[in-house]
């Protein structure tokens, strides 16, 4: 499953990065790397892009961006 498809309010563990080395790169250095936990806090009105809390901080990515970051929905 991809972070594109986590609904807002859930959480999910990152799993890895599918994306060209400039792009993976660029989604590491804004924290999202293997095992850390991410909440989908909310999406924009035409659902673009996307608001992620990581780490106690927020960030806002692009859904195709998102779509590159596979992960696993934390239950419970």
């Amino acid at each position: 499953m991809t972070l594109k498809e986590i609904l807002p309010g859930q959480t999910c563990l990152i799993q890895s990065i599918n994306a060209e080395s400039h792009l993976m790169q660029r989604l590491m250095d804004l924290g999202l790397l293997p095992g850390t936990l991410a909440k989908v806090v909310r999406n924009a009105p035409l659902k673009d892009p996307m608001e992620l809390e990581l780490e106690g901080y927020l960030i806002s990515m692009r859904r195709e961006e998102a779509d590159c970051v596979l992960v696993e929905a934390c239950h419970g």
